[in-house]
């Protein structure tokens, strides 16, 4: 994608200058608390003064003192390169997404093999689907052709086998996912399956839905927002 980069409201990053350009899953930044309406901290009400100087969380804007916003994390869902300055509650949230970005993002990227059934039909189609490298399309290839734009997607369903009133473990087998078509207000399903002939592909295609499950959650959180 050929894309404009702009700094953001900030000043401090660089984001694409098209909304419709950025990643599905990123967040926009917060307004900043301004300093003259902060005069403590906001976590543990310490008075600022030449001594105690405030700092912005830079996930959710607000005014902390040094001790209570020490911490420097990754933040790749507001385009910061390097760690940024956050609160420990933003903080401990960035660290537990620090896994999507990481390890499950690249997993999405590299696609698995499923048995795909479209709409209500009992006839399935083997394709390979994998998340583009702009994160904004989930892509199928077989003998047919689809690109979804992961912004059109409503609903995700992780099927599961395995589980137990007892709490057993339980193993992602599938998926249903329902999109709208651009342009309609159409509702189309689609249904995957891991095939069970492929027991080679059994623990791949378990960790593409587990990563496709993570990826709906934070999809949902920056609709949200």
């Amino acid at each position: 994608d050929a894309k404009k980069l702009v700094r953001s409201p900030s000043g401090l990053r660089m984001v694409p200058e098209h909304r419709a350009a950025r990643s599905p899953f990123g967040l926009d930044e917060p307004p900043w608390v301004p300093d003259k309406e902060c005069p403590r901290c906001m976590q543990c009400d310490t008075k600022f003064d030449f001594i105690t100087r405030k700092h912005h969380c830079r996930r959710c804007g607000k005014c902390f003192c040094d001790k209570c916003c020490s911490k420097k994390v990754p933040l790749p869902r507001m385009c910061f390169v390097d760690p940024v300055r956050q609160c420990a509650e933003c903080a401990l949230v960035s660290q537990k997404e620090t896994e999507f970005y990481d390890k499950q993002l690249k997993v999405l990227m590299n696609g698995a093999t499923f048995f795909v059934t479209l709409g209500t039909t009992d006839k399935s189609e083997l394709m390979v689907c994998r998340l583009s490298n702009n994160q904004r399309y989930l892509v199928l290839d077989g003998d047919s052709h689809y690109e979804i734009e992961i912004t059109q997607i409503s609903t995700v369903q992780i099927l599961t086998e395995g589980f137990t009133p007892g709490g057993g473990n339980t193993r992602a087998i599938g998926m249903i996912l329902q999109y709208k078509v651009p342009g309609s207000e159409e509702v189309t399903q689609m249904k995957f399956t891991a095939g069970e002939d492929f027991s080679c592909n059994k623990k791949l295609s378990a960790s593409w839905l587990a990563a496709m499950h993570k990826a709906t959650k934070l999809l949902y959180e920056s609709r949200d927002q």
